[in-house]
């Protein structure tokens, strides 16, 4: 069988990984690397690439239905909230590490930083917690695979980079830093996330069927479902977290929207039944859009479009 992937390192640890899981289960397979448009423009912030909705995703997903690959391999947090039903996620791999990492040039924590430090990220939803939480520092769009990110840190281009914890835990790499708080920087909806997508009804559907994680899928299908309501995607700073409790009966679940400059939010932060979560999580998604989160994310989205417009940028939003 044929997996497609992106050609980053992070994209290729990640197919490589599946491709060793689905060879356990005695499923040979070939890897072809797919160039994406949020590949290929990173001269542009990534929610200006393809409206920034699904920018890594849409094209293996043409080229899947094309039938030029059998399995697609994902960052689960870049995949859009509605999927084609001929494309179902079959697998959720086991979650890593969901939260954020801040690297920094010298070594300093986000409160040791000095005014004026130059973070840099290419998250929307980073770079308004950055705000809300120290209004001083100075956040710059920051794109390119996390080596080069690494590298643009030791020149010192910047004081501090927020990263995915778990991108660093899938190269291998054990770099020091500061592991946020999801109180104060609640991740991406599925961060830390792997997603196998198949077309419906293909042998490769059943064989990838055995490597889902069923913990992983619960919360990952909660954590869409309290953003669902919202739009936006990854174009606007929304953060979805949940995670089980200790003794599996209840959830704790997170999700927050906020305005560009950072000051303004609205949050929610309960514990949520297992029994009938998915129905409290669209409960609460829906109070979420009630106390002004659709009007921020709107917001926020009319802003990085007009931002475009006057910039003379001729993207498509």
């Amino acid at each position: 069988m044929i997996i497609g992937t992106r050609g980053s390192q992070l994209a290729l640890a990640q197919t490589e990984n599946v491709a060793r899981l689905l060879k356990e289960q005695g499923v040979e397979t070939s890897i072809k690397i797919i160039k994406t448009s949020g590949d290929r423009f990173t001269d542009r912030p990534l929610h200006a690439v393809s409206g920034g909705v699904g920018a890594f995703v849409r094209e293996l997903d043409d080229v899947m239905l094309a039938g030029e690959i059998d399995i697609a391999v994902h960052s689960m947090k870049d995949m859009p909230t509605i999927r084609p039903p001929v494309l179902p996620t079959v697998a959720v791999l086991k979650r890593d590490t969901p939260f954020d990492i801040l690297l920094t040039y010298d070594g300093s924590t986000l409160d040791e930083l000095p005014d004026q430090a130059i973070i840099g990220t290419s998250s929307l939803r980073r770079a308004a917690q950055i705000r809300r939480y120290r209004p001083d520092l100075i956040t710059q769009d920051l794109r390119g695979n996390i080596d080069t990110r690494l590298r643009k840190l030791k020149e010192g281009l910047y004081d501090g980079i927020l990263l995915a914890k778990a991108g660093l835990e899938r190269m291998g790499w054990e770099l020091e830093g500061e592991i946020l708080s999801p109180d104060f920087f609640c991740p991406s909806p599925n961060q830390g996330t792997v997603a196998v997508v198949t077309r419906a009804g293909t042998e490769a559907e059943a064989a990838v069927s055995r490597l889902d994680h069923t913990e992983s899928r619960i919360v990952t299908e909660i954590e869409r479902i309290l953003i669902s309501e919202l739009g936006g995607g990854c174009t606007t700073p929304i953060g979805s977290y949940a995670e089980l409790t200790p003794d599996r009966k209840e959830i704790h679940v997170r999700a927050e929207v906020l305005s560009l400059d950072g000051r303004e939010d609205v949050r929610i932060d309960e514990f949520i039944p297992m029994r009938g979560g998915v129905e409290k999580a669209r409960e609460l998604g829906h109070r979420l859009v009630k106390m002004g989160g659709k009007r921020l994310a709107e917001e926020a989205l009319l802003q990085i479009s007009r931002d475009a417009c006057d910039s003379g940028d001729s993207y498509d939003y």
